[in-house]
């Protein structure tokens, strides 16, 4: 069997300056108990259980009193609520929020305040979702055409001179931010859209694009609950390629051992050493 790698492959800038900050984070604390993450710092299994061993904890909820603790705030960023509760605790505020998600959180509290009804496109319990509604909570969360026509149709009706805008989580495929975008467009055709999506989204689709058409099937590596890579198995899927996620080695089906070529492709929180290992 011979494997193809995409052409991008690894770490995403947001996701290794926000591991790279946790590590500093649990080095600096040196076994104090008292460095921990706001839910998930990113959605890969492997990479949290790294920094669990280096000391680093996990919170799913603020508890009342966080005098002496770090909070590292996860790639996808949070709302400012969240923000001001950990400072108003007593915590200590480490933000690892992706500069790239940092700048869809500020440019859409800034369009709402400009008196834009704005279009927020994504999953809507997404943590990245939840963040950027925190800075603009009067947005309306659409996570298809279907969603987005309910929602345009709606204020086209309430609201029929409405200046409109649209943002989207900064992993959503281009041709889903187009769909939205287009149908939107039809209730009003001024809308304005922000180019949101991550430069390094885009090029890991485009990447997996010209991938398969090399390959018998491929594999995409990364964890499951990670959006970026879900959406690299949909353009699979769609392609109707044979195709698995995998978070390990030993997710890939003992049929793949069959096809002369498998493509290797991984999510955006896919640390080298889960590639190699799936590779190997």
């Amino acid at each position: 069997m011979k494997v193809i790698r995409a052409g991008v492959l690894g770490f995403c800038m947001g996701v290794r300056r926000a591991v790279d900050l946790a590590c500093a984070e649990a080095a600096h604390a040196a076994g104090s108990g008292k460095v921990f993450t706001l839910g998930p710092l990113i959605h890969n299994p492997r990479v949290l259980e790294e920094l669990e061993r280096q000391g680093v904890g996990f919170l799913e909820n603020l508890p009342a009193d966080l005098s002496g603790i770090s909070v590292i705030i996860r790639a996808h960023g949070v709302s400012p609520i969240t923000e001001q509760e950990i400072h108003s605790r007593g915590g200590r505020v480490v933000d690892a929020t992706c500069p790239r998600v940092k700048a869809g959180q500020l440019k859409a509290g800034s369009l709402e305040r400009a008196g834009y009804r704005l279009f927020l496109a994504g999953e809507a319990g997404h943590a990245e979702v939840l963040g950027i509604k925190g800075y603009a909570p009067g947005c309306f969360v659409v996570g298809n055409a279907g969603e987005a026509r309910a929602a345009a149709a709606g204020l086209r009706v309430t609201e029929p001179d409405a200046r409109t805008a649209l943002i989207g989580q900064t992993t959503i495929r281009a041709e889903e931010y187009r769909s939205v975008a287009d149908t939107i467009k039809e209730y009003f055709p001024r809308l304005e859209v922000v180019e949101s999506i991550c430069a390094a989204t885009r090029d890991r689709q485009d990447s997996l694009r010209s991938l398969l058409d090399q390959v018998d099937a491929v594999v995409i590596a990364g964890g499951k609950e990670s959006a970026n890579t879900r959406r690299l198995f949909a353009i699979a899927e769609q392609r109707e390629k044979p195709c698995v996620l995998a978070e390990t080695a030993g997710d890939i089906p003992a049929a793949f051992a069959a096809f002369q070529t498998v493509g290797l492709c991984a999510g955006a929180s896919t640390p080298d050493s889960v590639i190699d290992e799936i590779e190997a």
